[in-house]
């Protein structure tokens, strides 16, 4: 059989086996769209930004009045006893006292230096900080997913890489057992075959160990029953056009971790402004209507009844305190300068990491090209070999040498693709420009 065709069918072998399994074939785009609907961390920090939005308010500001009713009802049995100025008395056992006070009444503040406005800016900010705590929660996730499905990827094409091989050492060891038949072979000669071809049968196992354990853990990522079946396609796809100074423009722009500390700045300052309204005056208006009913067994009166309107304001001033309105300034100034500090920590931290990842993928790239060579080198050689093999012109150890290598090879430019994909990711994840 000439190598070249063998070596067709041995690739029409395999993808005929895997197109014969009927197995979902998962593409990123799809796993990133199930992660987004169904990833529980994702679902609780989409939540947790309703929650934001929910509390951006005019009256969780504080800037709407408040009306209260109200109802109190006291009752009383008593022993009473009465002495007038003129030396009379009055004794009643048992007498019998209630009253019954109901009303609505409305407070609503009208200045406090301003405190309700700057309250409710920081209320839009903390919404704000919600959505970059959503969009870094998403961006990790779908970063895990892409990280887990091209894993996988690069598991399957190994497990081609295994299955080529296996039949290769199945095609060896008939043709030493042939050899040995017309006695052109020892017998060592089969029986290291059969231990290659053994080996080989391990590593094809532990390699679908691998493989099964990979998409059990992008189930996981995904939210979805750990024994749902699918397929990855095949290739590997890298962005090889991605331009570093473009990469730190765009994080500047849209990192959430860097966003989320731009944010917090924000939020210390409208905490000074709050601080600072309580050196102000505070008023407040405040009215109501009310019923009063009382009944009394014993006394001059028997029973009243009072219904009416009241109104009037009241106005607070802090003129001494302990001189705590002066800490808490102080603090709230640190507080903002601490922010800035955090921003320009996270700027520093964000360049590195940019740098040595882009420094990371540029190598990976090389690698690539590298590795892609080498293996059509191995295969070639592989070739060659195999047709030595066959009419009997190099040794066992020589053509077990060249299969390793071309398994080696295609192993290697696997794993170079993925790296690359992976340097990819994590540039995109700073840049917080993944595309989803």
């Amino acid at each position: 059989m000439n190598t070249k065709i063998l070596f067709r069918s041995l690739i029409l072998f395999f993808f005929c086996a895997i197109s014969t399994q009927a197995q979902e074939v998962l593409t990123i785009e799809e796993a990133m769209k199930i992660a987004l609907e169904n990833n529980f961390e994702i679902k609780i920090a989409k939540n947790n930004t309703r929650v934001s939005e929910t509390n951006v308010t005019v009256g969780n500001a504080g800037m709407l009045p408040t009306a209260t009713a109200s109802v109190t009802d006291n009752n009383s049995i008593q022993n009473s006893s009465q002495t007038r100025q003129d030396g009379t008395s009055t004794n009643l056992d048992n007498a019998k006292n209630n009253s019954l006070t109901y009303g609505v009444s409305l407070g609503w503040t009208v200045f406090d230096g301003m405190k309700m406005f700057a309250r409710y800016d920081q209320l839009k900010e903390l919404q704000k900080l919600g959505d970059a705590e959503l969009k870094s929660t998403i961006l990790v996730k779908i970063g895990q997913v892409n990280s887990a499905y091209y894993d996988l990827v690069q598991k399957q094409q190994q497990l081609a890489a295994l299955d080529t091989t296996i039949v290769i050492s199945k095609q060896r060891l008939t043709l030493a057992q042939n050899r040995f038949t017309i006695g052109k072979a020892s017998k060592l000669e089969v029986l290291n075959a059969q231990v290659d071809l053994n080996s080989d049968q391990v590593a094809l196992l532990r390699q679908k160990e691998a493989y099964a354990n990979g998409k059990i853990l992008l189930n996981q990522y995904l939210a979805r029953d750990p024994k749902i079946d699918f397929k990855v396609t095949d290739n590997v796809t890298v962005d090889n056009k991605l331009v570093l100074a473009d990469l730190m423009n765009l994080a500047q722009k849209q990192n959430p971790v860097l966003e989320t500390q731009i944010i917090n700045k924000r939020v210390a300052e409208l905490q000074l402004k709050q601080v600072r309204a309580d050196r102000y005056p505070v008023v407040r208006l405040t009215s109501g209507y009310n019923f009063a009913e009382s009944e009394s067994s014993l006394g001059f009166t028997s029973s009243t009844s009072n219904r009416g309107l009241n109104y009037g304001f009241n106005a607070t001033l802090n003129i001494f305190d302990g001189f705590n309105q002066h800490r808490n300034e102080k603090v709230a100034k640190i507080q903002i300068e601490n922010s800035q500090i955090a921003i320009e920590q996270q700027n520093l931290i964000l360049n590195t990491q940019l740098s040595t990842a882009f420094q990371t993928y540029l190598t990976n790239l090389e690698l690539i090209d590298l590795e892609e060579d080498n293996e059509a080198i191995a295969k070639q050689n592989l070739e060659i070999t195999l047709d030595k093999f066959r009419i009997g012109t190099i040794t066992t150890i020589d053509f077990r040498t060249a299969q390793l290598n071309y398994v080696n090879a295609k192993v290697r430019y696997s794993n170079a693709q993925f790296e690359a994909k992976l340097s990819e990711i994590a540039l995109k994840e700073l840049a917080g420009n993944i595309n989803f």
